[in-house]
């Protein structure tokens, strides 16, 4: 099933199962509880960010290749860091470059994992009955606040707008999250183009690792990490600039589309 969170006519936050491009079946209820798909079919006026989570978790250098372009040691375990759920932004919505840290913003196409229910201490042979589905994200880094002004992740990693989620959620029964085509596309131009199968750890992997760090709570979001092709590791680096268009697509889930403005 792929659920859509939109505003309706009334300007109301609903939840519906996609019926039609601009078209959703509502979904009455709680989606990580009890919920059922109405019959009532509402106007998909505007998409928002497919969950609203109560925490972002991020996996750093978790594909072969893009530890391999960092010239980075792959890690033995998962590399954690969190950005604000401030971060948190909407399919078509803008990217917004910080006055403070406007240069070197980057792009990362990511598969985002979102908890069902609550997860404390699970084993990764149960780790998967804890995934309510998949959507795509967009993990926007300041490199130069991550790497050299602050050198460690926390502000250049969440910054308002750099997380943007969607265009939907498509439930775990659809798709295997360890075997899915995944892309970045700058202004027509692929950037990225590789498969989760490249990841160090594994969606099971990564949700058990997680719960038994910190509670999972339902919503909670977890970028899995990005493969080879970011910005900065390019020869010379590319950044998001006013006026780009950026594009995250993953396989069996959809494509992610965000312009780029310049903080006013």
């Amino acid at each position: 099933m792929k659920i859509v969170r939109y505003l309706d006519v009334d300007g109301r936050t609903r939840f519906g199962e996609t019926s039609g491009p601009n078209l959703a079946h509502r979904i009455e209820g709680d989606i990580f509880g009890r919920h059922e798909v109405t019959h009532t079919e509402d106007e998909v006026v505007k998409r928002l960010a497919p969950v609203d989570p109560p925490n972002v978790f991020c996996i750093g250098l978790n594909y072969k290749a893009h530890a391999e372009e960092s010239g980075a040691k792959f890690p033995e375990a998962p590399v954690i860091f969190i950005k604000a759920t401030t971060t948190v932004t909407a399919p078509g919505a803008p990217i917004i470059l910080p006055k403070s840290a406007p240069l070197e913003v980057d792009y990362e196409a990511e598969l985002a994992i979102v908890i069902g229910r609550q997860a404390h201490r699970v084993s990764e042979a149960d780790a998967l009955n804890y995934v309510f589905g998949y959507t795509c994200a967009d993990d926007v880094s300041a490199r130069d606040c991550q790497t050299r002004i602050d050198v460690q992740w926390a502000r250049g990693k969440s910054f308002d707008t750099f997380c943007p989620l969607g265009p939907h959620l498509v439930t775990a029964d659809e798709v295997d999250g360890d075997h899915l085509g995944i892309r970045s596309v700058l202004n027509g131009n692929v950037m990225q183009d590789s498969n989760t199968s490249d990841m160090i750890f594994s969606c099971r992997h990564l949700v058990s690792y997680l719960s038994h760090q910190f509670t999972l709570l339902p919503g909670t979001v977890i970028c899995t990490g990005t493969p080879e092709g970011v910005g900065f590791a390019r020869k010379p680096p590319v950044f998001l600039r006013p006026g780009d268009e950026i594009t995250i697509a993953i396989d069996q889930i959809g494509q992610l589309t965000n312009p780029v403005l310049a903080e006013d």
